[in-house]
């Protein structure tokens, strides 16, 4: 995407279309067809042109509050910057580069929480590095098990 296009017209009915296109009737439904995917990858497939990531996760978001599964979307987002982040799952071994990398992964996740989950995101992240979870550990959805019992659906 360049030029800025993204923003010219009424990009959330644009947004919205686009799903629709592709046989959905919501975004949501869009973005879980595809569970590891970036945001990124999400605004590639929607219209590489004239559709960007911040869209999609405002759109995301705004689902999300709509239909009261904002922690389901928290989890989702994990999802997609676990796979991102560590595509070959969770390190074995939390040396020094694996740490950074784990962290950034968590950062990132973070950084795309809305605020009323940031703490239990921060809790959820100090829990992985305290007690991490089996090597190769990669959550292909926001309904795994280990991902439930870190973020359980309650909305805050």
């Amino acid at each position: 995407m360049s030029d800025g296009h993204a923003w010219q017209g009424h990009w959330r009915a644009r947004l919205n279309e686009r799903v629709r296109e592709r046989g959905y009737d919501a975004l949501t439904a869009f973005a879980e067809a595809r569970p590891t995917a970036s945001l990124v990858e999400l605004a590639e497939a929607l219209g590489e042109e004239d559709v960007n990531a911040v869209q999609v996760c405002s759109g995301l978001a705004a689902e999300a509050e709509q239909n009261h599964q904002l922690t389901r979307l928290v989890r989702g987002q994990f999802v997609r910057e676990l796979s991102d982040g560590l595509p070959e799952g969770w390190p074995a071994v939390l040396d020094d580069m694996n740490r950074f990398e784990v962290a950034m992964a968590l950062a990132r996740w973070k950084s795309y929480t809305p605020e009323t989950h940031k703490a239990r995101v921060d809790q959820a992240s100090d829990t992985l590095f305290a007690t991490p979870p089996p090597p190769g550990w990669r959550p292909l959805g926001p309904d795994d098990e280990l991902l439930l019992s870190l973020l359980p659906d309650e909305e805050v």
